[in-house]
Formats: C-alpha cells, sequence, structure tokens
C-alpha cells in the first residue's frame, strides 16, 4: 500500500466547536476511491486520535464514517470549555493541525 500526504486526498481538513466542550474534526475526501480506501486501512480509528492528539482513547467520542458526503467525521472533548480561562481557541478553529501530518492510502 503507497501512503500519500492526507492533503492529496481530501478537499477538506476543519475543525469546529461541536458545543462549548467539544469540538468536531471534518475529512472531506475529493472521491469516493480515497475515502475508501483510508476507511478500509482503519487509519481514523480513536486509538490513532488519541495518540495524534496526545489525549486518552475515552477523549474521542466519536468517529463517524459518513459515504455520502465522503467525509470522516471525529468528536473529541475539548481539553478546556470553550472561552475558559486559559483556552487559546474560543471557536475550535485551529484544531485541525494535527491531522495535517497524516498520511494515508493511495486511491
Amino acid at each position: 500500500m503507497t501512503l500519500i500526504p492526507i492533503t492529496r486526498a481530501v478537499h477538506v481538513i476543519r475543525s469546529k466547536n461541536a458545543g462549548p466542550y467539544e469540538l468536531t474534526l471534518d475529512i472531506i475526501f475529493k472521491d469516493q476511491s480515497g475515502f475508501e480506501a483510508s476507511r478500509n486501512a482503519k487509519i481514523f480509528t480513536p486509538a490513532t486520535m488519541a495518540r495524534l492528539y496526545g489525549i486518552a482513547e475515552s477523549d474521542i467520542l466519536k468517529v463517524i464514517h459518513y459515504e455520502p458526503a465522503l467525509a470522516i467525521k471525529i468528536t473529541l472533548k475539548r481539553p478546556l470549555t470553550s472561552g475558559a480561562f486559559g483556552e487559546t481557541d474560543v471557536y475550535g478553529a485551529q484544531q485541525h493541525a494535527p491531522l495535517l501530518t497524516l498520511m494515508v492510502p493511495e486511491a
């Protein structure tokens, strides 16, 4: 299996609030074959995401492979409540950066 940078396989990688206590990461693939190759390779698991983000696996709340949109949605607990003292990304819009380091199967 040949691996490529995730940025070559997807249209969108983003993060956003999912309420004050959770973040959602969205990965939207360019095509069906790229989506299926990554899903089948089990790249996006709670264990992998926990390692990538340096958090407990129990803090990864959901990993959803949504085929109609060729998307993977990951919901995780925020380290600090949105807007709390010391919290630096109130909108959760800068939390996708670790995903940019991933390699995914070439379709």
